[in-house]
């Protein structure tokens, strides 16, 4: 009995001799490596006749985007349809979201979380979404002062121009608000502002959604003179930040193209669409904004402004091809920083200068139709979802 249980000990060790050594075999053949390549160059690879024709391309297309709508609705007396300015309000919307959240915000996770950054304090933190949030923060503290500043311009003449209220005014399931409901509804916060409390303190006691009522910010509505300046400086001020956030975008996307290799062609024909649609969206904002008509040359300044951001960034890049160097550690945290900035000014101003104030302080579109609001809404998820789909390549 003994020998064959020595036996058996024998055979099992014997087998468990060979799976040891089969494993230590296959070990190496299982593992694997992963190489970072941190080149700092750039990978510009000549094309120079083809590189310089984007600067003109893009710039036709930004102007399309941008600059069209402020002139049809402004400098010529043509008859726009009401729906197509419809259709580009809400669309833009949605483009300026979508910009924000996938061709910003993403590639500045991507860069400040970047392999080739050393290790420190950049790639210890989620410096991406900090300075993002920081900036929504910043961006609603800069508006919540400037609504509180008379800028010294006479409010009296401004007036808006905006063919999309046709379309909401027809579909309106009862009658616009009128001047005389907003000072009835003026005197009646007089009387119900807020109760004063044993410190003196005035509490308000309106609790009705949306704030202050059914016409509060509503865009078309009459406001009185306080709240006219309050209105046209929240005004100004949104659209300004809205400038600065699209411009400084294009910019980096300009150099970016300016000096990129194998993928320069993909890279040429989405920004050609891209900086067309985020025009758009910025373009369809100043066309129907509020301007007093000693600055009615304004919308014509800023929109020219944004589509010779990137052509003047691509040809920049291009001077500087030979010093440029997007993959470099100072690049990658500069690009990180302006990209996470200019996403918080684009969510804030989506969010909330647009969708917000559109769809539920809007007068006109909270009596419109059901089938108006979801195709208003319909416009910016298309709007969003092309920009989504854009930042697969771009």
């Amino acid at each position: 009995m003994s020998l064959v249980s020595s036996a058996l000990g024998a055979l099992l060790q014997a087998r468990q001799d060979d799976d040891s050594s089969g494993a230590v075999d296959a070990a190496p053949d299982s593992s694997f490596s992963v190489t970072v390549d941190c080149d700092s160059g750039n990978e510009y690879d000549g094309r120079m006749g083809v590189r310089i024709s984007s600067i003109f391309v893009i710039l036709v297309g930004s102007l399309i985007g941008a600059v069209l709508p402020v002139f049809l609705a402004r400098g010529t007396k043509i008859q726009v349809p009401g729906r197509a300015f419809f259709i580009a309000k809400y669309f833009g919307s949605g483009v300026i979201i979508g910009t924000a959240f996938m061709h910003l915000l993403s590639p500045a996770f991507d860069a400040l979380k970047s392999p080739c950054l050393p290790d420190g304090p950049i790639t210890g933190y989620d410096w991406a979404a900090g300075i993002c949030l920081m900036t929504v923060f910043a961006m609603f503290t800069i508006e919540l002062l400037a609504s509180r500043f008379d800028f010294g311009h006479n409010h009296s003449d401004a007036h808006a121009i905006d063919p999309s209220l046709d379309i909401l005014k027809k579909s309106g399931q009862t009658t616009s608000p009128s001047p005389a409901r907003d000072v009835e509804a003026g005197s009646a916060d007089k009387e119900n502002h807020g109760t004063r409390n044993d410190d003196g303190l005035s509490l308000p006691t309106d609790v009705s959604y949306p704030p202050g009522g059914e016409d509060h910010l509503g865009h078309q509505r009459e406001h009185r003179e306080n709240d006219n300046h309050t209105a046209f400086a929240a005004q100004m001020t949104a659209l300004f930040i809205l400038e600065f956030g699209v411009v400084f975008h294009s910019i980096f996307i300009g150099l970016t193209l300016a000096v990129s290799g194998d993928e320069f062609t993909v890279l040429y024909i989405v920004l050609v669409f891209h900086q067309t649609f985020e025009g758009l969206g910025l373009g369809s904002r100043l066309a129907t904004a509020q301007w007093p008509a000693s600055k009615g040359w304004m919308p014509y300044v800023l929109a020219f402004a944004y589509a010779l951001s990137t052509p003047i960034a691509i040809a920049v890049g291009l001077g500087v091809r030979s010093t440029l160097s997007p993959g470099s550690p100072k690049s990658l945290i500069i690009n990180g920083i302006f990209d996470s900035i200019s996403a918080g000014i684009l969510i804030y101003t989506g969010l909330v200068e647009l969708l917000a104030h559109e769809f539920m302080f809007n007068s006109y579109m909270r009596n419109a139709g059901l089938k108006v609001q979801l195709f208003a809404l319909g416009c910016v998820a298309l709007g969003c979802g092309l920009m989504a789909v854009l930042a697969e390549w771009a």
